[in-house]
């Protein structure tokens, strides 16, 4: 039986994942979650969920 895939709780909307495994992980990138609060690693498919209650930052352009 193979296990979910993680989901990580954060308190930012913008994370950086590579895949926890030191070697084994994959590059780091960059990912937004958008509008919706929540977003998947392409790469390891953890998933990244903004905390409730967390607001999102404003970034400048």
């Amino acid at each position: 039986m193979t296990e979910p895939f993680e989901t990580i709780t954060v308190d930012t909307d913008r994370v950086a994942c590579d895949g926890g495994g030191g070697p084994l992980g994959h590059p780091k990138i960059y990912l937004n979650l958008g509008a919706e609060g929540r977003v998947e690693c392409p790469y390891c498919s953890r998933t990244y969920k903004l905390r409730e209650g967390a607001k999102p930052q404003e970034h400048a352009h």
